[in-house]
């Protein structure tokens, strides 16, 4: 079984798969950083030097790849992965999909700490962050939302968000 984490940059995607691949005992894969390592670029650079278009397009090949070949993972996808061609439906047919829904407040808190290392709003003050968020995740949400699972993220711990994820979709860990 492949557990696939959707949801907004800051909802916790990194965090919560990193968790669940050590409890389960799952192979974890970052889609951005199977992307970053394929084409040997940060993804901030990718987007500086080669475009949205040309990532999305990576991003699409490498996301059908990773879920025609792998049978056993947890597997975390960028943000705007879902919007894209009809990546949602493909994660929902080789997947169990999960949504960590995650309010704007919390969501703008986690991003502005990282805000170097995410191109999508590296530029945008402070003062407009929470309108940017609220904006944009309106426009991911119907995607998002398509996932088969969805957990809130406020005021969770990563533990407990993980063992939620493990309550939901009861997969069976691979023998220690």
């Amino acid at each position: 079984m492949i557990i696939s984490l959707v949801g907004y940059m800051g909802s916790g995607k990194s965090h919560v798969s990193k968790v669940l691949s050590t409890q389960l005992g799952l192979k974890l894969i970052d889609l951005d950083q199977q992307i970053s390592t394929i084409i040997n670029m940060p993804i901030s650079e990718i987007f500086d030097k080669k475009g949205e278009i040309y990532f999305r397009k990576v991003e699409r090949e490498i996301l059908e790849n990773i879920l025609a070949t792998e049978k056993k993972a947890i597997l975390s996808v960028g943000g705007g992965t879902p919007v894209y061609y009809d990546n949602m439906d493909l994660i929902n047919k080789n997947s169990e999909s999960i949504f960590l829904r995650t309010s704007v407040p919390t969501l703008a808190k986690r991003v502005s700490i990282q805000r170097f290392k995410r191109p999508l709003i590296a530029n945008i003050p402070d003062e407009d962050l929470n309108e940017f968020i609220a904006k944009h995740l309106f426009e991911r949400n119907f995607y998002y939302a398509k996932a088969k699972y969805a957990i809130s993220t406020d005021q969770k711990s990563v533990e407990e968000i993980a063992a939620e994820i493990i309550l939901l979709i009861n997969p069976t860990p691979l023998p220690h």
